[in-house]
């Protein structure tokens, strides 16, 4: 065993449920996620440690109330936001407050009140173009609170007297006494890097430089468990050869069966770990009418791709799966600031590279998805509604448009379509839906 090797049969069970939870939570404090998430961590914090570095190539730190998981990252994300209390993901203006915020947490003390946070974050933030805190707009108030909401529920900042809830009706009549957790706030936002000296968002990806045969096959198993526990579904088509060949091998399902203790369902086209524990931020099939519209187009997909009777959804080629990226980084980069000396090493010019893919050279040409047309899926959404008519609210029936908006966001955010110009490229995974016979709870409709 490579893996839990000091841990006893009768503990595995827990060790294996600390191991998810803090590959869910890389940010565990006292009350967060909840009172008993850092007695299990620091339970088997020695294991925990050894296992993250060998197995992920993370590492575990452990300073007072606070365990930080910090991660290696392969590839930028946009499907992990920030969320409000309400679920609303975050935009700009909310992430800007709430970096600001840490920015004043970190030189303020032990405590401080609502008022003065906000007096000192709208400081910083009027001095920055284009976005400004002012406590008498309800607009600029509501972002500051939805950041301070965020770090409130992480125990990063804990209510000691009066409400936040006040302030954000009237700043004049209302105000709140916050205890700061200062171990919370270094461990939350501590970059490898000075950010002044980045170059390029790239800069902060942690890749190893070691030319060593051993390293390297190392550094690709690594790869190969983060890429699965990161991410809905692995296709071998997404990834480098090198890695590609850790998923196809045997010791993988053994090792994240060991840690996790969930199974590995491997497929020709690729691997995904079955979250029999119910350990993922967020599941599908899920509840709610987002996540039954996603099931039933899943179906609608798969059945028009594989209808034998129908005209054939036409193929395209699968766009090179780094285009994704260098769009998302050029857009970063473009936030950059500029007229900032760069060392040397930090070469504008540089990019992320993505590696070969695990297809042989020739095969690019092969690689071509059906395409579901938006026409397809609105009409495809639109009979939903009238199949299924009482079990969504009349907000959906009234805006049919951002019920599939979401319901594909949430299937491409599971690896199961695309998204492409002009509709989606139904992926591998759709196909698990293909015959399946959706049942949807009826409810009254006004």
């Amino acid at each position: 065993m490579r893996f839990a090797a000091d841990v006893s049969d009768l503990e595995l069970a827990d060790y294996q449920r600390a191991v998810r939870l803090v590959l869910r939570h890389p940010l565990i404090t006292t009350t967060w996620p909840d009172e008993k998430a850092l007695p299990r961590v620091r339970r088997f914090a020695a294991e925990l440690r050894r296992d993250l570095a060998e197995a992920f190539g993370y590492r575990l730190e452990l300073h007072g109330g606070t365990a930080r998981l910090v991660r290696t990252t392969d590839q930028l994300v946009v499907d992990r936001p920030a969320e409000s209390r309400t679920g609303r993901p975050f935009d700009r203006r909310r992430y800007a407050y709430l970096t600001l915020c840490l920015a004043t947490l970190g030189r303020a003390g032990i405590q401080i009140t609502l008022s003065e946070l906000a007096g000192a974050v709208a400081a910083d933030a009027n001095r920055i173009a284009g976005l400004g805190l002012d406590p008498d707009t309800a607009a600029d108030r509501r972002a500051f609170v939805d950041a301070v909401a965020w770090l409130e529920d992480r125990g990063v900042l804990r209510l000691a007297d009066g409400s936040s809830a006040a302030w954000a009706s009237d700043p004049g009549a209302g105000e709140a006494l916050y205890d700061v957790a200062r171990d919370a706030v270094f461990a939350l936002f501590r970059p490898p890097r000075v950010l002044q000296h980045l170059a390029s968002v790239t800069a902060l990806l942690e890749r190893s430089l070691s030319s060593s045969g051993n390293a390297e096959r190392r550094a690709a198993a690594q790869a190969a468990r983060r890429a699965v526990v990161e991410r809905p579904v692995v296709y071998y088509d997404d990834v480098a050869a090198e890695i590609g060949n850790h998923l196809r091998g045997q010791a993988l399902p053994a090792d994240l069966a060991r840690l996790t203790g969930l199974r590995l369902e491997r497929r020709a086209e690729g691997v995904l770990l079955v979250d029999t524990a119910g350990w993922s931020a967020e599941r599908f099939p899920g509840t709610g009418s987002v996540a039954q519209a996603a099931v039933l187009l899943a179906v609608a997909i798969a059945e028009r791709v594989a209808d034998p009777d129908g005209r054939r959804a036409r193929r395209i080629p699968v766009p090179e799966p780094g285009e994704a990226q260098e769009k998302l980084i050029s857009q970063i980069d473009a936030g950059l600031p500029t007229g900032v000396p760069l060392p040397a090493e930090d070469d504008p010019a540089r990019r992320f590279e993505t590696g070969e893919t695990g297809e042989a050279d020739g095969d690019a040409d092969q690689r071509r998805l059906p395409l579901i047309t938006e026409s397809f899926l609105r009409e495809a959404t639109a009979e939903i509604l009238r199949t299924y008519g009482s079990a969504f609210g009349a907000a959906w029936h009234a805006d049919p448009e951002r019920l599939r908006t979401e319901a594909v966001g949430l299937l491409t955010r599971f690896g199961a379509v695309l998204d492409v110009p002009g509709g989606v490229l139904a992926r591998p995974l759709i196909g698990r839906y293909r015959s399946t016979v959706a049942q949807v709870k009826q409810r009254t409709l006004f």
